[in-house]
């Protein structure tokens, strides 16, 4: 900068000024002159009596006064002379000021010349004299105060007059600080006021009178002269903070951070100093103390003249320059510079860093870091004071006005801290500089300002010192040691120092034989590991898209390749500051960045797995610095399965493998590092102790294990390529050696490295999905019942993560999952039995929350309640959650029986949660989903639509009995069928019940036959007869004889003929009479043989049987009572079920509600549209880079132009599209969810949506008619993507008055008048079109006066950003998306709360997504942590893949809204709100009757005397 220009050290070295006359007289003739001529004037000062004139009038008189006046600035200190001398002039001086009677004439006549003059002449008070140490000290500092009264004050300085004021500021510095300091010294005690001095006059003269460029250089120079003192380090520091304050509020605007120093501080930048001066006096300044790393190499510090002069002494001997303690001191101001410099580069990267409070020295080490609200004014130990423990709440999009605070230090450098430089550094080794009592509280790290500069601009600026600081006394790969001393400015000093005699070797250009720079081997890794961690800090600033030259890159990653060395090299401090500062490394797009994830492996596995991080607690908080592993263990962790088989073409020493055979030389794949990460993983979890670093990890442990399953299930599992040797190499680079019987003996070179053996098992079975799950659910079954159980926080994130394995569809042992099941039991059993001082709220919801966990592994594996073990255990937990206590107690041999003990459950919540487990096991598992889908567990039938869909006109909503059992469930019986067409009518009955789980509807009929029979008879008939055989066989005409043949043979006796025949004796009256008799036979025979066949031929035709003479059945019944046959089948209609319970307020255990009276089916309504389940809601924005309004954003959606197709992808891996007029569910808003019978538009309609839904960024699911559905057996969840809201429909929007919260049971009187539906409004949502029903509008309309809808609990719905750009998290206007997240139930009220009308801003949680070039995707939560801290699975910071992206979201929704849930006061579950509505409509619609009434009733038909409907 000032290469043409020269220097000032010839004009400083011919001045004479500060000589006198009297000098050349012997010395006691001056003396006796000065204490002669100085005596009077100075007691003319002192004496009481002010205002009286000076005794010298003329010129001559005061130049010759002032001849006598130098002199006696040269005398020793005895006596008053030097004091009289330096009173007069410090009189004189303010000439310039304030013009006094004592100052002469001439002097006020000609201020500035005389001023010059009286200037030069006091360089002689500050020649350092070995007596009266302490007057010289009070007199050095009068003058001081005097030149900066001077300074400050004078308004006609002359730039002649600023110019020796300069040099006369620099020439004292010059004599007191170049020389080596003497401990106790003048130099010592007055370097601060000194250095202060120079400082602040020398801005005051940037703003009057800038100095020249000669100036600059000279000033340059000399304060490279004089670096060995701590302050000179110090009050530069203090400086330039206080200018780049100055320079940041005019350049980047108001919009930027304000960098805040102290008010001392800010006062050393004169207030007129307009901006262009600022600038120039910023840059200049900052380069004022040469290149701050030669404060690393003391051959560069020891080798200036100053130094030179006393190296050789007076005999020519040379003395040691390691006995120098200001050369020892060197470690600790290169530190202080690296540390002011860090400072600078946190201002311009508008970064917050921690508030500095006093202290009295500073320790060894310290490492900074990005930390809430303030920067430090000095290069102090932001880590080494104790911090603030509140937690920085504000929202990301608030902090517009960030402030970066320095806080003033006052740093009191005592002679034995300066000579005892040792001890203080063991001081510092013993004490841990993180003493904060709350250290382990999540704080949020600060975002760098929007409008930062590029890295490349800051690198310009500070870049090559943080470079080589960062390596300084590094050895590179070629051996060479890497020292500031490379420069050539190193080389000719030491060249130089050669020449004078010294012992210097250039071997290794940094060491030297009489000042060894490794004899202090820990002394500059403070300021390496401060530069190491601002280089961090720089690189993970960089913005989406920003370009970052090569050089700089590689560069950084040689940098971060020498600091994370972990064998013999190892450096902790610079290992501790680069791991603290590089969270967000690998989530920043930096190109090349994954050569250095072999390294980062290596150091995590130093870190994580070691519990007590031993050789760390001198420099960090072990917990920040497992913190900031985690996060970077975060972000590694998807790299594996992302790359596969994607192969390391540079290969850093092998570091791919981290093996030293000949494999290591090969490239590796990133898939060979996943047992490496897995194993940090899982030892990390193991030594952790941390409550905010396990939830962490259990979120991490559920990426990695569902991102697992994504890949095995897609069948793109890569096959590992030489598996078995890949599987050694994982399992060496974890520090496990396989060999001699399992011994766990560490084989990398660090053979410190400590609890590996905790990674033992886990090396075996990790390769798949199934191994994965497997060993978590072992891990965390294990330590939930262990050391878990007392933390809330990390007992729920642990549930939380039971949750999310038990959705991982993965094959695994049904005993692994057995364990999980059992170890939740085993959990509830533990805190259920704590002693009663320990029951809180927070205790009971941790129970609630296992309960959860518990429904969760049931419902998505509903085979293990096949085991009888698991189907006892699991029934013993819901009775120990619903009684207090166990029938079958493991103390107790005896039984207690469930109707035998007294119930007292825990309390009302855990009671709860235990029959919500209860309803879960008996009605949804094996049931989920039901054939209607997965929006309704309910039947999606109510009384409307049985009496649309029944054929018969005399049946309405007044044909159903209602009737309620046990106080729970109400039945709505429908006698009528549906169509009497049936040709086989049976006992036929519909029954609607409503309990407490939901409205299911059976249809039932009496049957009498098996299925078969009444599958081939349509009606009851008896058995048939037998058809008559009439076919007898052959008829023969057979004439039979009254006697046998024989006897025709016998011959007549006589007395056979003693018998006369009958013609022997006839008479002729006989004969006539014998012929009428004879013709009256034959026509009798003739007549009956007539007869005979009109007989046969009768019975011929005849049918058989006899239908007249037939014994027959009775006909079927056609017409029954069907409610009354069955509550009799059931054994309800007893007399004991009818009468009153004595000694109880309950209600018989069957009692008949009356439907007619008014307001009955507006209760039945109100009691439908109580969820079944719970409800969520997401409302998913997109933001384009550099947007800032809400308008913008939400225009985004309307075109897939205008969205990433990734955007679109994650929408459908959210869940699946439905038509909000015809879903059964939740819709994202109460005024079109739960609707059963909304009938679907026209086809055209149907066909249009469709046409518009192709060319959409997700804009068609904005809730008007398509949204985004996901619902499984325990939860429901709507996605929904809001859009501009048409203007036209704003005057729509209902400004009515809220209703008094008492008035939520006043019911819909509209609801008579309309046809039963799910619907809230009925009424109102029909007298609209389709459009205005569903538009934006409606859903941010107040309700109507008088209408009311159930009290749903507190709103749970969270936001969803698709980022494009991550720094525009500090633009996204939340607080003006809100109104477009309204739901409608922020306008219901409750019985005991009154929710306000929209969720204030900091209540809306944030899931902020952020595309990288890579495929991946950065997450940041917002707002998700609230009094059980954060939720999992995704946690800030956390990279995923895109596969696992859509399922880790929707599992974090879930738990924040159930994290929510259990915080609620006011949350009821929905089977209790249900229970509690039933009870309500039984005490206020019961029909009051006798059991005579009652059964009379059942023989009436109903409906039909009622009153029409």
């Amino acid at each position: 900068m000032y290469s043409e220009w020269r220097t000032l050290h010839l004009v400083i070295k011919n001045d004479q000024g500060h000589t006198s006359v009297l000098h050349s007289y012997p010395e006691n003739v001056g003396r006796e002159v000065a204490n002669a001529v100085v005596r009077p004037l100075g007691q003319a000062l002192g004496s009481p009596s002010s205002g009286h004139e000076s005794i010298l009038k003329t010129d001559k008189e005061v130049k010759w006064t002032m001849e006598v006046i130098c002199y006696g600035l040269t005398l020793p200190l005895e006596g008053d002379t030097v004091k009289y001398c330096v009173d007069v002039y410090t009189d004189w001086i303010m000439a310039l000021v304030s013009p006094k009677d004592s100052i002469p004439l001439p002097v006020v006549r000609e201020p500035n010349m005389y001023v010059q003059i009286i200037l030069k002449h006091l360089q002689n008070v500050f020649v350092p004299r070995q007596e009266q140490f302490n007057s010289q000290i009070r007199l050095c500092q009068q003058v001081l105060r005097s030149v900066q009264k001077l300074a400050r004050d004078s308004t006609s300085m002359a730039r002649e007059t600023w110019e020796v004021l300069l040099l006369f500021l620099l020439q004292i510095n010059d004599t007191l600080l170049a020389a080596p300091t003497v401990p106790g010294g003048i130099a010592e005690s007055l370097a601060d006021k000194l250095i202060g001095v120079l400082f602040e006059v020398w801005f005051l003269a940037c703003t009057r009178c800038f100095p020249t460029p000669p100036y600059w250089k000279t000033a340059k120079e000399m304060v490279a002269n004089w670096r060995h003192h701590p302050a000179v380090v110090e009050q530069w520091s203090k400086a330039i903070c206080a200018l780049t304050s100055r320079l940041l509020r005019f350049t980047y605007g108001p919009s930027f951070p304000p960098f805040k120093v102290p008010e001392e501080d800010a006062s050393l930048i004169p207030a007129e100093m307009d901006n262009e001066c600022v600038t120039q006096t910023w840059f200049r300044f900052l380069h004022m103390l040469s290149n701050p790393v030669d404060l690393s190499n003391p051959s560069i510090i020891g080798t200036t003249p100053k130094f030179q002069e006393q190296f050789l002494n007076v005999s020519g001997m040379t003395q040691e320059l390691n006995q120098y303690s200001c050369l020892k001191q060197l470690p600790q101001i290169f530190f202080r510079a690296m540390r002011g410099v860090s400072c600078l580069v946190d201002a311009f990267l508008g970064v917050a860093v921690f508030k500095n409070i006093g202290f009295q020295r500073l320790p060894k080490y310290g490492i900074s870091r990005p930390r809430a609200d303030s920067a430090p004014p000095t290069p102090v130990n932001r880590l080494s004071m104790p911090q603030n423990t509140a937690t920085n709440t504000t929202p990301p999009h608030n902090r517009r006005h960030r402030t970066v605070t320095v806080n003033k230090t006052t740093v009191k450098t005592s002679s034995a801290s300066t000579t005892h430089s040792t001890k203080v550094q063991q001081q510092a080794s013993s004490t841990s500089p993180l003493s904060s009592p709350n250290q382990a509280s999540s704080e949020p790290r600060p975002l760098p300002a929007p409008t930062r500069p590029k890295v490349n601009s800051i690198l310009n600026l500070f870049g090559s010192w943080l470079f080589d600081a960062a390596l300084v006394h590094c050895k590179l790969q070629n051996g060479v040691n890497r020292d500031s001393s490379m420069t050539a400015m190193a080389t000719q000093a030491t060249m130089e120092f050669r020449r004078k005699g010294s012992q210097l070797s250039t071997d290794t250009m940094g060491s030297s034989t009489v000042f060894d720079a490794n004899e202090f081997p820990d002394n500059y890794e403070a300021g390496r590991a401060e530069a190491c961690g601002t280089l961090c800090r720089i690189f993970c600033s960089k913005k989406t898209g920003e370009e970052i030259l090569s050089a700089y890159l590689s560069r950084f990653y040689m940098v971060l390749v020498q600091g994370l060395q972990i064998g013999d090299f190892i450096c902790h401090p610079v290992l501790a500051s680069i791991i603290l500062n590089s969270p967000a490394l690998f989530c920043c797009d930096l190109k090349g960045i994954n050569v250095v994830v072999p390294y980062f492996i290596s150091a995590l596995e130093t870190i994580l797995p070691d519990r007590e991080l031993s050789k760390f607690k001198s420099y960090v908080n072990p917990t920040e610095l497992r913190r900031s592993s985690i996060h970077i263990l975060l972000s590694l962790l998807p790299l594996p399965h992302h790359f596969g088989t994607v192969k390391s073409e540079v290969l850093l020493e092998g570091k791919f493998s981290n093996d030293d055979s000949s494999v290591g030389d090969k490239p590796v794949t990133f898939l060979s590092l996943k047992l490496r990460l897995v194993n940090i993983l899982i030892g990390a979890l193991q030594t952790e102790t941390d409550s905010n670093n396990t939830q962490m990890i259990l979120g991490a442990m559920l990426n990695i294990v569902q991102d697992s399953a994504f890949l095995e299930a897609t069948g793109n599992q890569v096959e590992m390529i030489e598996n078995n040797l890949l599987k050694s190499h994982s399992r060496t680079n974890s520090g496990i050696s396989t060999a001699s019987g399992g011994s766990t003996e560490p084989t990398t070179p660090d053979s410190e490295r400590p609890a590996q053996a905790l990674l033992r098992d886990y090396a075996l079975h990790t390769d798949t999905a199934a191994g994965l799950l497997m060993r978590s659910i072992h891990l965390i079954t294990q330590r939930l019942n262990s050391q878990w159980r007392p933390d809330m926080s990390i007992s729920l994130a642990a549930l939380e993560l039971l949750s999310g394995l038990a959705k991982v569809k993965v094959n695994i042992d049904p005993s692994d999952r057995r364990r999980a099941v059992s170890s939740v039991c085993t959990y509830i059993v533990h805190q259920c039995s704590r002693p009663a001082p320990y029951h809180s709220r927070d205790l009971h919801s941790m129970i609630v929350a296992a309960f959860q966990c518990l429904c969760v592994w049931l419902t998505e594996h509903p085979d293990m309640l096949n085991e009888k073990d698991c189907l006892k255990e699991v029934l013993e937990i819901v009775e120990l959650g619903i009684s207090g206590s166990k029938s079958i107690n493991s103390e107790q041999q005896e039984v207690r029986y469930k109707g035998d003990k007294e119930h007292n459950p825990a309390s009302m919540r855990v009671k709860d949660a235990a029959e919500a487990t209860l309803t879960c096991i008996m009605q949804l598992l094996g049931a989920f989903p039901p054939p209607s889908g997965p929006a309704s567990p309910c039947s999606l039938v109510n009384e409307t639509t049985l009496v649309t869909y029944s054929r018969l006109p005399i049946v309405n909503k007044y044909s159903f009995r209602y009737f309620v059992l046990d106080n729970s469930v109400i039945l709505a019986m429908l006698e009528q069928p549906l169509g009497n067409e049936q040709s086989n009518p049976s006992p036929f009955i519909t029954v609607l019940i409503r309990g407490m789980s939901g409205r299911h509807a059976w249809s039932m009929q009496l049957c009498h036959l098996s299925r078969t029979a009444r599958a081939c008879q349509r009606m009851f008939v008896p058995e048939a007869r037998p058809e008559p055989k009439n076919n007898v066989g052959i008829k023969y005409n057979v004439k039979h004889r009254p006697f046998p043949e024989e006897v025709d043979k016998i011959p007549f006796v006589k007395a056979d003929l003693s018998i006369p025949d009958l013609h022997e004796i006839v008479t002729e009256e006989l004969e006539l009479r014998h012929e009428k008799l004879k013709l009256g036979m034959a026509k009798q025979i003739k007549y009956e043989t007539a007869l005979e066949h009109i007989k046969e031929e009768e019975w011929r035709k005849k049918s058989y049987p006899d239908p007249v003479t037939e014994c027959r059945p009775p006909p079927p019944a056609q017409e029954f009572q069907t409610a009354r046959l069955l509550l009799s089948h059931f054994g309800f209609l007893s007399l004991e079920a009818l009468k009153e319970p004595t000694n109880s307020r309950l209600p018989p255990h069957l009692i008949a509600l009356d439907s007619h009276i008014p307001g009955f089916f507006d209760d039945i309504g109100y009691l439908d549209l109580l969820p079944c389940r719970p409800f969520d809601t997401v409302f998913i924005f997109y933001m384009k880079a550099g947007q800032k309004t809400s308008q913008e954003i939400l225009k985004n959606m309307d075109s897939s132009s205008n969205v990433q197709p990734h955007f679109l992808e994650f929408l459908l891996s959210l869940g699946w599209p439905v038509d909000v007029g015809k879903h059964p569910g939740w819709t994202g808003h109460v005024s079109t969810s739960w609707s059963i019978n909304c009938t679907g538009e026209n086809e055209q309609q149907d066909q249009e949506e469709t046409g518009f839904s192709e060319d959409s960024g997700g804009s068609v699911f904005n809730g008007e008619k398509k949204v985004l559905y996901y619902a499984d057996a325990l939860t429901e969840i709507a996605f929904v993507v809001p859009s501009p809201m048409d203007s036209s429909t704003d005057s729509t929007e209902s400004n009515v008055s809220e209703f008094d919260g008492d008035s939520n049971m006043d019911l819909l009187p509209g609801i008579l008048k309309q046809p039963l539906t799910l619907e809230l409004f009925p009424n109102h949502t029909e007298s609209l079109n389709s459009t205005q029903r569903l538009s934006p509008s409606s859903r941010t309309k107040k309700l109507p006066q008088g209408r009311t809808v159930p009290p749903l609990g507190p709103e749970t719905k969270v936001a969803v950003v698709w980022l494009e750009q991550y720094d525009d998290i500090e633009n996204f206007p939340l607080s003006d998306l809100v109104a477009e997240t309204s739901t409608g139930i922020e306008t219901t009220t409750n019985s005991s709360t009154s929710i306000r009308n929209s969720a204030p801003e900091k209540e809306v949680p944030v899931i902020y997504i952020h595309p990288l070039y890579t495929g991946l995707f950065r997450v940041k939560v917002h707002g998700a942590s609230g009094k059980f801290n954060m939720v999992i699975p995704l946690v800030e910071g956390m990279v995923v893949s895109r596969r696992a992206l859509g399922f880790l979201v929707r599992q974090t929704v879930i738990n924040i809204c159930r994290r929510k849930r259990l915080e609620s006061d006011s949350y009821n579950t929905p089977h209790v709100r249900r229970k509690q509505k039933i009870t309500d409509i039984v005490n206020k619609y019961r029909n009051r009757q006798l059991e005579p009434e009652f059964y009379t009733t059942l023989f009436h038909d109903v409906g039909m005397n009622s009153c029409t409907p």
